[in-house]
């Protein structure tokens, strides 16, 4: 026991004699559990939650139990929170589990709500879960959030997994510096290599084999920052029993590479998501340089950041795969061998993991005889397929639960960081019902969500990692009652029922159509590059009108709690999702009234867009994290010279506007925040609405692709400026 100056001897009796006095005239003594180091990361958790107050938890990871689930059990007695467990994972999400329940603690990213009882009261529960992994990030989150993080913001998110459960985390971070030292073993320069890398906030779309170089060159001070942050990211991760997801070779080679090797069976690939971008190299499987290449990457990944059980690898991430008609079958069983192949010499034992994005994105393509054709030389349990988008598609249904393969049910629920206010929860519960019954589901072996940008819709991801602890049987509305009273720290019958409207009109919507509307990108009407398209537009998802309903309550509500609390956070957030829904409907009016050259009517509309845009902009003060500024200027800060900093914010403002390429993915990153909408959004209309109405004044035909392409030309510049 680090904290006192005398050994417990082995003796069982004198060390509960021992114990038993310390509790008696001490209380609770910091660290004090029947097996201290094992639970040290678990107490660190809970001491940087709440303190000192963190002693009088009693922590044990019982390894004698027999279970092959994840389980834990709470029980307090005499001011003590005695909480034993499978992992230190376990035990940090029973730990918060508990404060929530008690309406103690609410964790979120929008900030923490803590007030702890002086004394524990009386409390007893067990909890376990059929799933042995809750799966967490999606590999574009690396470039649609945390970019710019440092060990402090990553500290903050490894706790806020370990408390909500999480334990198989996507960890990306740090492999350029293994790259680097790879390619240059193979005799590339570094002139070559400046070349090839992409810049830092498009990255993940470089690992993927989407994109080569673009908004780049990546500063050779990113390699050595990311490298010492990955080391400190898997040693706390371990640290806790989680199973961090690590990079793997997929089979994409950089240009020079090709140049340098004409003999090797290298394709070069057609232009991703629409054209534009450089072309990408993939090196065939049945190459001598692929094994080799692969298993050098995980050596040097060893030596820089020690042995990992699971590793990323996917070869055909919204690309088709460049293999014959004839023989697509065996070639395509040949590219899942070499991936498993090449994983399973260099890290005996461990585990492929791939997303399985693809299965649903081409579905095409991917029938059951070409995934099974894949999938058909690798082991049962030497894969594990991520099947993450059952907000969307259903794979793992038309897929026959990948046919033996281990697989995880999950949601992206976030696209691109773009963040209009939805989820669904009912349909999360219900869908976790159905698939714990179904006896069709195969070898399945994980849960959990995987979006693409966070910090948004906290709720969502609140009741998705508590489900596979309930296993769906909770009812909702005694889940929300208890949510909302450690959220807000007392509730009452109008702010329940303002969520309940809440639930029936903006979180009853699993997907947000409105963002790929009409092959565009944008969450919002108002965040697309403006067309006169949008009069054909049908309308966003959800409802209103009880919107409106809950939003009025809301409004009310709020002015009972102080200006910190989470209400008001919530409150804002309503407003603007509420707003914005209404600046559509405007935005297709005023257009229509211009075309009709309804001047009068059309002035009055602009008019109003312009005041409710302003005030929306305004009003987001209350939102820090949801900033323009502040994401400039994390990219800036994370810059140590000027040259630096000024290539960072050019990724970071061109990756949520333009992102990039000749096709369609401008605004597929558009975000609700402060600055974006007076900044960004409002200009690109106002130029429009300008222009269509001197047209129509002038009795002239509008010409909108010459308009669209000043507006491009203005958000290039908008990137570009200081």
């Amino acid at each position: 026991m680090k904290s006192e100056n005398f050994k417990i001897k082995k003796s069982s009796s004198l060390k509960l004699a021992v114990i038993a006095f310390m509790l008696l005239f001490f209380g609770p003594v910091k660290g004090y559990c029947q097996n201290e180091e094992k639970t040290k990361s678990a107490f660190g958790v809970i001491e940087r939650l709440v303190g000192s107050r963190a002693n009088e938890f009693q922590l044990s990871i019982d390894e004698n139990k027999k279970s092959n689930s994840e389980w834990f059990e709470i029980e307090t007695e005499n001011n003590l929170v005695k909480i034993k467990g499978s992992t230190n994972t376990a035990i940090c999400y029973a730990v918060y589990n508990f404060l929530r329940d008690i309406g103690a603690v609410l964790i979120s990213w929008e900030g923490n709500r803590i007030d702890l009882p002086k004394t524990w009261p009386k409390y007893s529960k067990k909890g376990e879960t059929p799933f042995q992994y809750r799966e967490y990030l999606n590999a574009c989150t690396f470039g649609y959030t945390t970019p710019w993080w440092d060990w402090k913001r990553w500290e903050q998110e490894i706790d806020w997994m370990a408390l909500h459960g999480i334990n198989l985390p996507t960890a990306m971070e740090g492999q350029e510096a293994v790259w680097q030292e790879l390619w240059k073993e193979y005799g590339l320069t570094s002139s070559q290599l400046e070349s090839h890398f992409a810049g830092p906030a498009y990255l993940p779309w470089q690992r993927m084999g989407n994109i080569n170089s673009l908004e780049g060159p990546l500063p050779q001070e990113w390699f050595v920052k990311k490298e010492a942050l990955q080391k400190k990211i898997l040693e706390r991760m371990k640290a806790l029993d989680m199973h961090p997801v690590v990079p793997a070779f997929s089979g994409y080679v950089p240009k020079a590479l090709a140049e340098k090797h004409p003999e090797a069976k290298i394709t070069e690939l057609k232009s991703w998501s629409g054209g534009g971008f450089a072309s990408t190299f993939l090196l065939d499987s049945k190459d001598p340089l692929f094994k080799q290449i692969g298993k050098r990457f995980i050596e040097i990944y060893t030596k820089m950041y020690g042995m990992s059980n699971f590793y990323l690898a996917d070869s055909f991430n919204e690309i088709e795969p460049p293999v014959s008609e004839h023989n697509k079958y065996e070639e395509l069983s040949n590219y899942g061998s070499a991936v498993y192949e090449t994983i399973n010499e260099a890290a005996p034992g461990a585990v492929w993991v791939m997303q399985g994005w693809l299965f649903g994105d081409n579905k095409e393509f991917w029938t059951k005889e070409a995934t099974k054709a894949f999938l058909s030389k690798v082991p049962n349990e030497k894969v594990m397929v991520q099947d993450y988008a059952n907000d969307r598609y259903k794979v793992w249904e038309n897929q026959e639960a990948f046919y033996g393969k281990q697989w995880t049910y999950g949601y992206v629920h976030n696209y691109g960081g773009s963040n209009p206010v939805y989820g669904d929860l009912n349909f999360y519960k219900d869908e976790l019902a159905s698939l714990l019954k179904n006896p069709n589901r195969g070898n399945i072996v994980g849960y959990g969500a995987m979006p693409e940008g966070l910090n948004n819709n906290s709720i969502v991801y609140e009741y998705i990692y508590d489900l596979p602890w309930t296993k769906a049987e909770q009812p909702l509305n005694d889940w929300m009652a208890k949510y909302l009273n450690a959220r807000y720290g007392q509730t009452s019958e109008s702010v329940f029922h303002a969520w309940d409207l809440l639930l029936k009109s903006v979180y009853n919507v699993k997907y947000w159509e409105t963002r790929w509307w009409n092959d565009w990108a944008g969450a919002y009407l108002l965040f697309k590059r403006p067309t006169l398209k949008i009069t054909e537009f049908k309308g966003n998802p959800g409802d209103k009108i009880k919107l409106k309903e809950a939003l009025d309550i809301l409004k009310k509500e709020a002015k009972k709690y102080n200006k910190n609390n989470l209400i008001q956070y919530d409150l804002i957030d309503v407003s603007r999702h509420y707003n914005s829904l209404s600046i559509d409907e405007e935005l297709i009016e005023c257009v229509k009234a211009y075309q009709e050259k309804n001047i009068a009517k059309g002035d009055q509309l602009f008019k109003q867009i312009e005041k409710q845009v302003l005030e929306t902009d305004k009003m987001m003060s209350g939102q820090p994290l949801n900033n323009l500024n502040q994401w400039v200027k994390s990219a800036s800060d994370y810059g140590s010279s000027p040259e630096v900093s000024s290539l960072y914010v050019k990724n970071a403002k061109t990756l949520i506007t333009l992102w990039g390429g000749e096709g369609h993915l401008n605004d597929y990153a558009s975000r609700s925040w402060k600055g974006m909408y007076k900044g960004f959004y409002w200009p690109r209309w106002k130029m429009f609405l300008e222009a269509l109405k001197k047209a129509a004044v002038t009795n002239t035909s509008f010409d909108e692709n010459k308009e669209r392409e000043s507006i491009k030309n203005w958000e290039i510049n908008w990137t570009e400026s200081k």
